[in-house]
């Protein structure tokens, strides 16, 4: 296998999970969060049902639900329902480009919680300086909101921690199950969990074909489709290549924003990304920590 193959599977993948904050920013101008999440998790669900059997074998896609089904549902609602619901709230008032950035912010708090909950990590030196900087940089745009975005902003961060815990559970619970059933079995979950709130909050009349077309685009392509590119990526060249995806989304999002959405992008925004990313490369050095990263980790 050639370097090129990979490079392009990670740019690709960039590129999606990049305009899911620009189509979600989208869909949150019609429908409320909750029916956005339903519809984006209900086509993935159908997508993956339809898709991960083929891959992989029914019997072993049955098998695999039966045997985890208990870990599926706790990492399902943590790591699937409520960062989705989480990121698509923060987005009604903050814009795209700044979750985008927030959300880089896991593995930050994926070294922190490993050290002081799990015990899996040692965060000293490097790794200690680079968590600061990360929470530097999630300061520095927090408070760089104003009053009205500030809780936008912090719905956002929750999703980062949500998502950095249910990337430590998947590793610990869900180790030995395969990746497409994780993935299949979480959105399934997660689907159900929101189905009575999003039934009962969505519109009385159709949405714009621009918004239907937001969440099926959300559903298929930077759902289902990105998380099947990422597992790929994976087997062709490995976790930590694939967690390279971590440092491409932001500026990919930023882009989307500006070009699509007539968002700019400030001052603020880019320190906080710097620090972001600077805290990341620094906090998640050490030995087997990139090797150890999971689908449960990758971006929204």
């Amino acid at each position: 296998m050639t370097r090129r193959r990979p490079i392009v599977l990670l740019v690709a993948l960039a590129l999606i999970w990049g305009s899911s904050f620009m189509f979600i920013k989208i869909g949150v101008r019609e429908l409320d969060p909750s029916t956005l999440i339903l519809g984006r998790l209900g086509t993935a669900t159908v997508a993956l049902a339809l898709v991960v059997p083929l891959l992989i074998g029914r019997a072993e896609t049955r098998a695999g639900l039966r045997a985890h089904w208990r870990a599926l549902v706790v990492v399902g609602l943590l790591n699937t329902a409520l960062p989705f619901w989480l990121l698509s709230w923060g987005e009604t008032r903050i814009d795209s480009g700044l979750a985008s950035i927030l959300q880089a912010s896991v593995p930050i708090f994926n070294a922190l919680l490993a050290f002081g909950f799990f015990h899996e990590e040692r965060v000293t030196g490097a790794r200690l300086l680079g968590v600061a900087l990360g929470f530097v940089g999630v300061a520095v745009l927090i408070g760089a909101q104003p009053q009205a975005k500030v809780l936008g902003a912090l719905a956002v961060v929750g999703m980062a921690l949500c998502y950095a815990a249910g990337g430590l559970l998947t590793r610990r619970h869900l180790a030995g199950a395969r990746p497409h059933v994780i993935a299949l079995g979480t959105s399934a979950v997660a689907a159900v969990a929101v189905l009575p709130a999003g039934i009962a909050q969505a519109p009385h009349e159709m949405p714009a074909a621009e918004t239907i077309g937001a969440v099926v685009t959300l559903g298929l392509l930077c759902t289902a489709a990105a998380y099947l590119l990422f597992f790929t990526l994976i087997v062709r060249a490995g976790a930590g290549y694939a967690a390279l995806v971590t440092y491409l989304v932001p500026p990919v999002a930023l882009a989307y924003g500006a070009l699509f959405l007539d968002e700019g992008v400030g001052l603020s925004a880019l320190a906080g990304l710097v620090l972001i990313l600077a805290g990341v490369t620094l906090g998640t050095r050490g030995p087997g920590f990139l090797r150890r990263t999971t689908t449960a980790e990758a971006p929204a």
